[in-house]
């Protein structure tokens, strides 16, 4: 093993000693890491956006302390250690490229997904213990990102043929929905609306899948965009002498066509 990845297991495992070790560290399982687990995904992303390497190589640190953390927990419980966590992913990675490691060719992009596809459900075929749960939906993790979520739900069924040929239907089936919201939102009925609302959202995540978007990322950049048009906003209103509360609509509205404008061109 590389000398400062068994450095870094000793490290954790003498901040874990039940004795000599750090309190915090002690009291931790597998729960109570959960945020900070999600929380370092999340950084190593912002700084892989940010293009900042240095940060990224430092944030990459951070989550892979959380491996070895999981991994300590596990192997103090009996149940497997790092080795066997690093062994389980090259054993996956090998069968998961026969055209690498093996004999076996693709001819196309679509023929090697297929096969990473079966072999994916192979695996979850294995890991189900009773038929009844043996979906192809099985295996998406129910606590990822909404919209991630939503986009893996879609991808499996659309594996098995449930889906649109193209994109084209799909925009009337957003436009259905849309009519479907408002005529929710005349009801008063807020469950309903609740309700709507996320069929159009299934729908919007759809669409971004058959134009090869990732919602996801999608949703971020455009996110991004509104916060930077957003503080424009501020800084011409505080340049006016005013504040956001002080606007009438139309002048914000007026601002923010002017954010528009001048972002657009930088």
């Amino acid at each position: 093993m590389l000398k400062h990845t068994q450095n870094l297991l000793d490290i954790m495992s003498r901040l874990r000693h039940p004795e000599q070790g750090c309190a915090w560290d002690v009291k931790q399982d597998f729960t109570s890491l959960i945020p900070y687990l999600i929380e370092e995904a999340y950084e190593v992303v912002d700084a892989i956006e940010r293009n900042d390497l240095d940060d990224l190589r430092s944030e990459l640190g951070d989550l892979l302390l959380q491996v070895v953390f999981h991994s300590q927990i596990a192997e103090e419980q009996g149940l497997f250690n790092f080795e066997q966590v690093s062994a389980g992913i090259c054993d996956k990675l090998i069968r998961r490229h026969p055209h690498v490691f093996s004999d076996a060719v693709f001819n196309t992009d679509e023929e090697r997904h297929q096969a990473w596809e079966q072999a994916k459900a192979d695996e979850r075929r294995k890991k189900n213990k009773t038929e009844e749960q043996d979906s192809v939906l099985s295996g998406v993790a129910r606590n990822l990102p909404a919209l991630i979520e939503c986009e893996k739900i879609q991808d499996r069924a659309a594996n098995y043929g449930f889906d649109w040929p193209d994109a084209l239907p799909v925009f009337d089936k957003v436009l259905e929905e849309l009519d479907e919201v408002k005529e929710a939102w005349q009801s008063g009925d807020q469950a309903h609306i609740q309700e709507e609302i996320g069929d159009l959202l299934l729908v919007a995540v759809n669409l971004a899948r058959h134009l090869n978007v990732n919602a996801e990322v999608a949703l971020k950049e455009s996110t991004k965009k509104f916060s930077r048009r957003f503080q424009h906003i501020e800084q011409q209103v505080k340049a006016s002498g005013l504040s956001l509360k002080d606007c009438e609509l139309a002048e914000l509205d007026a601002f923010w066509n002017q954010a528009k404008q001048a972002l657009n061109k930088k």
